[in-house]
């Protein structure tokens, strides 16, 4: 799988660069100089089968800008950094990019603590970071647009529907760092505060396979619900570990499990599957058909569409509208103007919240088919707001918690 995703990387990496010197054989000598700009993900670590989607989806962003003509005459030239997974990594790639190849904004991050790590080399350069998944909040930077979901577009109003649905017993198995640890605290506060009750909870180091632990509380505690925070291929070991032990019909409901890698990771191995997202493959419309097609015709057959893939391309699309309206790349005019942008999504509009700089997000709940699709069963009557602490208590009380400080 990992060959598979590092040769797609190579692909759609391959086309964006024919696409560079398309552009530069098609105008004449002395043609100004390509738009820079940074991708920060993973093509190698427990990480990489899930990131390497939202590099493609950024290439093809930039192609297709490139394709049409450039931005204000200029083609955009898209450099990868592999962060391997590592957040000191990730923050090294940053200061790279901005400092060495004079990238005017940067795309990608997964986990919070990759985000984490970047957010001070941002800041401290007054740069640009556009991040595309959802996440546990609590955070809000004056040089970061946040693409993802936050809790109250998430992981909360997600787990009140399971819990109406399934029972307030429920169980909590994650990653160990900042994303799951949070979102934990999150989810115990909000499902204590609903009447319900948390029976255990395990975090696993990143890239875990082993799942022995895991099993062994579920047969113990029977919860009603089992909440995973998991991240990245550990997930396909959860998944096996679940169905090998008996456990598919118990309740999962998978906030971190991307379309992808629902489908090669054997996600539809489970009976009660479910994933919560913005974005579906199977939404209908024409914008999610065109774009999937267009995918398939960049990155090849086998590219699959997810959430945060979607969240990347478009936050290449928003910035690139910024640009446009202020007639120059410059980071800090660029920073000043994104927040008053919005544009059309395969799953609907994107729009900036001026006060938050989160997007607004519709929550669809989808179950998990056999072949590891997602089929839609809830979704949100409106979009949400982002609110990045949660409104039922002080913002004080959210940034008191000593999992928000955590780095790793």
């Amino acid at each position: 799988m990992r060959r598979r995703a590092a040769w797609g990387l190579l692909q759609a990496a391959l086309v964006a660069a024919v696409a560079v010197l398309a552009w530069a054989l098609w105008h004449p000598p002395g043609a100004r100089a390509p738009i820079v700009i940074g991708v920060l993900h993973s093509a190698s670590g427990t990480l990489a089968v899930s990131e390497a989607p939202l590099v493609a989806a950024v290439q093809m962003a930039a192609a297709e800008i490139n394709a049409a003509g450039g931005l204000l005459g200029r083609p955009v030239q898209v450099l990868v950094e592999d962060t391997r997974s590592d957040p000191a990594t990730a923050a090294a790639a940053a200061e790279r990019l901005i400092t060495g190849k004079q990238a005017v904004a940067l795309f990608g991050c997964w986990t919070s603590a990759c985000r984490k790590a970047v957010k001070p080399v941002v800041e401290r350069h007054r740069h640009l970071l556009f991040y595309p998944v959802p996440y546990e909040g609590l955070e809000q930077s004056p040089n970061i647009v946040y693409l993802g979901a936050t809790p109250n577009q998430q992981l909360l109003p997600a787990t009140g529907w399971a819990m109406q649905g399934f029972g307030r017993r429920v169980y909590l198995v994650g990653s160990d760092y900042v994303f799951p640890r949070v979102a934990h605290a999150l989810l115990r506060d909000f499902i204590q505060l609903g009447g319900g009750q948390v029976l255990g909870e395990r975090l696993l180091p990143l890239g875990e396979t082993g799942m022995t632990a895991v099993v062994d509380d579920l047969r113990r505690l029977k919860p009603d619900l089992v909440l995973s925070t998991i991240n990245g291929d550990s997930n396909a070991a959860l998944f096996a570990a679940l169905a090998d032990a008996g456990l598919g019909d118990l309740p999962l409901l998978s906030f971190s499990a991307a379309e992808p890698l629902l489908r090669a990771g054997g996600g539809g191995r489970l009976s009660r599957h479910f994933a919560a997202w913005s974005y579906l493959v199977s939404l209908p419309g024409p914008e999610n058909d065109d774009f999937r097609a267009r995918l398939h015709r960049f990155a090849g057959a086998a590219a699959e569409a997810s959430d945060p893939a979607v969240s990347a391309y478009v936050g290449v699309r928003l910035w690139a509208a910024a640009v446009r309206e202020v007639g120059d790349p410059q980071t800090e005019a660029v920073n000043a103007n994104i927040s008053q942008q919005a544009v059309l999504a395969p799953h609907g509009i994107a729009v900036i919240d001026a006060q938050t700089r989160h997007l607004w997000r519709q929550l669809r709940i989808a179950q998990v088919r056999p072949d590891g699709g997602l089929v839609e069963v809830f979704a949100s009557p409106r979009y949400i707001r982002p609110s990045p602490w949660p409104t039922y208590r002080p913002k004080a009380y959210w940034e008191a918690l000593p999992e928000s400080h955590a780095e790793r």
